[in-house]
C-alpha cells in the first residue's frame, strides 16, 4: 500500500485537493493528510466543508470517502511527531494540493517552520516525489523564480490548467482532468478520464 502525503493549503481550489485524497483512498492508498487554518476558511468558502480537528476530520473524510480504519491519518500543522516529518519514516509521495505561493516559497527556502514545509524538505531529502499544485494567477517573476528553483530541485510543479480535447461537460471534469494528471506524477491507478488516444 503506498502511503502518499497530502498537504492542503489557503489557495483557491479546494475541489482538487478533496478529490485528490478521495482518488487516493478509492485507488488503496493510505493517505497521510495536514491542512493549514486558511485551508479551513477556503475549504468552508468553496465547498461548505467544515475541518474542524484533526480527529473530526479524519472521521468525517473517511465516511466521505470511505476510507478503511487507518487509511486516512490526519495530523496538524505543529504535529512533529507524525511521521512524515522525519526522513526514517517518509511518504512515498508528497502532493501540495492546492499550493499557495507563500508555501511554495517557504518549500524553495528550506525553512520547515511547519509539519507542511518540514514534510516537503524530508520528501526532498529523502529523494521521494514531491509535486505541488499552485494556484494563483497571473505568476509574478519572483513566483516563477520560486518555481524554477524548485523544479531544478526535481519537484513537480503542477499548475491546474485543464484540458478541454476530452469534452468536458461539468465542472467535476476539469477537477478530474488536473487530479488525473497529479495521480499519474505519483505513481497511482485511476479511472478518471480517458487517456489520449483512447477510444
Amino acid at each position: 500500500m503506498k502511503t502518499i502525503a497530502v498537504a492542503l493549503t489557503g489557495a483557491s481550489g479546494m475541489p482538487y485537493g478533496l478529490r485528490l485524497i478521495e482518488s487516493l483512498i478509492r485507488a488503496g492508498c493510505r493517505v497521510q493528510l495536514v491542512y493549514t487554518q486558511a485551508a479551513q476558511i477556503v475549504a468552508k468558502q468553496e465547498m461548505d466543508l467544515a475541518l474542524a480537528g484533526t480527529r473530526e476530520t479524519a472521521e468525517l473524510l473517511s465516511a466521505r470517502f470511505g476510507a478503511a480504519e487507518g487509511q486516512l491519518l490526519v495530523y496538524g500543522r505543529e504535529e512533529w511527531f507524525a511521521p512524515i516529518a522525519s526522513g526514517t519514516n517518509p511518504p512515498d509521495a508528497m502532493v501540495i494540493c492546492p499550493c499557495t505561493m507563500g508555501t511554495l516559497a517557504s518549500v524553495a527556502a528550506g525553512l520547515s517552520s511547519n509539519l507542511i514545509e518540514r514534510a516537503a524538505d524530508v520528501c526532498l531529502k529523502e529523494g521521494r516525489k514531491l509535486v505541488i499544485v499552485p494556484r494563483e494567477a497571473p505568476f509574478s517573476t519572483l513566483h516563477l523564480e520560486n518555481m524554477l528553483r524548485l523544479s531544478r530541485m526535481g519537484v513537480v510543479i503542477l499548475p491546474p490548467s485543464p484540458g478541454f480535447y476530452h469534452h468536458p461537460q461539468t465542472v467535476q471534469d476539469l477537477v478530474d482532468f488536473v487530479v488525473a494528471r497529479v495521480m499519474d506524477q505519483i505513481g497511482v491507478e485511476h479511472g478518471l478520464m480517458k487517456r489520449w488516444g483512447d477510444t
